[in-house]
């Protein structure tokens, strides 16, 4: 069983009497460990598929399955538990805080979930040194550089130890010797076994991934494995059709 299967997964809005399909059935395996990209142009469907993905909406019509559980009729309050528990989510802007320390940021999401003061501050620490931070952990994230700021970001996504990391344009507000950094920091988790979901424009940041997932017009358009090693699962053809 995938981590994540979607099976005809459709998102629709009514604009203006006009049918605007978002996504237009969708069908797609996510497996525990991978380090996939999805890329596609803007209003391609890319950013609605990670946000179904992420469980920040529900679709139209479909299925969702995440970590066995089936989830496309769950209730906000049901999406909102799951994505604090299974789901880490690095933004391209940061979302960090601005008057909380770095180490305050890496707990929020441990609040939310209940644990205890001492307990947090430890894995917030264990999750900085996780990205190379811990040394920062007391300053505001406006002493940061950008390069440090979204590993600071990426520290509180580990956190609460989720089943799956999405990360939406997460170079996209860096230089690129900064991007090149924290796409080397991606692979040395995805080597770790972390499961990792790249969401891009731009095909030098898909290329680092081993596989990658591109998006046209609500619809898979291909799927391209360049290599299956240490996935539990028989190796698959080069290209996949949608």
């Amino acid at each position: 069983m995938a981590l994540v299967e979607l099976r005809s997964v459709s998102k629709i809005y009514h604009l203006g009497g006009e049918e605007i399909r978002a996504l237009d059935d969708v069908s797609l395996d996510i497996h525990e460990g991978e380090f996939i990209s999805i890329i596609g142009p803007s209003g391609s469907g890319k950013s609605t598929l990670m946000h179904i993905l992420g469980c920040l909406d529900s679709p139209t019509h479909g299925t969702i399955q995440l970590d066995g559980r089936m989830i496309q009729d769950a209730s906000t309050r049901e999406l909102a538990a799951i994505r604090n528990r299974k789901i880490g989510f690095v933004f391209q802007f940061f979302n960090l805080l601005p008057k909380l320390s770095v180490l305050q940021n890496v707990e929020l999401p441990m609040i939310y979930s209940g644990i205890a003061t001492r307990q947090r501050h430890q894995r917030a620490l264990g999750a900085l040194q996780a990205v190379d931070l811990a040394n920062r952990a007391k300053h505001r994230p406006s002493q940061l550089s950008g390069g440090q700021q979204q590993r600071a970001a990426i520290a509180r996504a580990l956190v609460n130890d989720p089943r799956i990391i999405f990360a939406d344009e997460p170079t996209g507000n860096l230089d690129s010797h900064t991007g090149e950094a924290i796409l080397a920091l991606f692979r040395r988790l995805s080597r770790e076994g972390r499961t990792i979901v790249l969401v891009t424009h731009d095909p030098e940041i898909a290329a680092v991934t081993p596989r990658r997932i591109e998006i046209r017009d609500g619809k898979i358009a291909e799927k391209v494995d360049l290599t299956l090693a240490g996935l539990d699962r028989p190796p698959a053809p080069a290209v996949l059709a949608p």
